[in-house]
């Protein structure tokens, strides 16, 4: 009696494994047919069209809006040459011109060696129609077309300057630029360092000298001309800048030959490699 039921039993495991075998085979096996199917990855990648770019256009990251990570977006950017002369001719042209006549759209309360800066980076920025000739006063003639390939604008509105350190991420135009900025945050956040040697400079570089005894204002900036210049008389190093104001007076522009400053009475002022107040040439973030 036992070895029949002992038969029985292993006839039922005998039929519940075969039931299990034909169900793995009828459910799981058009899965694998599938799979084998399907194209490889890299014939769908290939197959896909190619992306077409517009010229000028930075594609280091274009998933980041600040693809070379410098803390300036790229629409802010001049990515043309073209672009970066215009820019270049109507910054220091500028500059240059409040050397001879200080242009009322210039805030007196912001001129300073920065506020130069500011000032003619603002104005290369905008249109330069009629309207915008009768404002800046006497003297200034269109040197280039007008800057394209800028959106700052759009994005930024007044606020050109970076004040802080890092990648641009959006929502930084509201807590990281501002409409102003001192020689320190110019220097800290808006360019990059170029070289102590005036051979490597370009018209629209700035110079820095630091003094770190000055406590509130320890920057200095300087305009790079080179030959650029509304009077070059000849000479292609030519530099313009705000002395600031003192106790006793509002400060000036001045217009000079580097090769006249080399020779300053005050030698913290020469800008030789061998002076350790001269921090060097450097450009500005946007033309880069």
């Amino acid at each position: 009696m036992n070895r029949i039921i002992n038969r029985t039993r292993a006839t039922l495991l005998l039929l519940l494994l075969w039931f299990i075998f034909v169900f793995l085979v009828a459910y799981i096996s058009p899965g694998l047919r599938e799979k084998k199917a399907a194209p490889p990855a890299a014939t769908r990648i290939t197959s896909k069209a190619p992306t077409i770019r517009p010229a000028g256009l930075k594609v280091t990251d274009t998933s980041s809006p600040d693809t070379d990570g410098d803390g300036i977006p790229d629409v802010a950017e001049l990515t043309t040459y073209a672009g970066r002369e215009s820019f270049r001719r109507w910054f220091t042209l500028i500059a240059e011109m409040q050397f001879y006549h200080l242009s009322d759209q210039w805030n007196p309360d912001q001129r300073d060696c920065a506020g130069l800066v500011r000032f003619a980076w603002r104005e290369a920025l905008r249109p330069h129609d009629r309207l915008w000739f009768q404002k800046m006063g006497p003297g200034y003639q269109a040197v280039a077309p007008d800057v394209t390939g800028s959106d700052s604008a759009g994005l930024l509105g007044n606020k050109l300057f970076r004040t802080d350190f890092g990648r641009y991420e959006a929502g930084d135009e509201v807590r990281s630029f501002s409409e102003f900025a001192d020689a320190r945050t110019l220097k800290n956040y808006n360019v990059v360092f170029v070289s102590r040697d005036r051979r490597q400079a370009q018209p629209g570089d700035l110079l820095f000298f630091y003094q770190p005894w000055v406590q509130k204002f320890p920057y200095h900036a300087m305009i790079f001309l080179g030959d650029q210049s509304v009077a070059a008389e000849g000479a292609n190093d030519w530099v313009v800048y705000h002395t600031g104001s003192s106790p006793t007076g509002e400060g000036t522009v001045k217009k000079v030959e580097l090769s006249v400053l080399d020779h300053h009475p005050d030698a913290r002022w020469r800008p030789l490699e061998s002076n350790r107040n001269f921090v060097g040439f450097y450009r500005l973030k946007i033309l880069e």
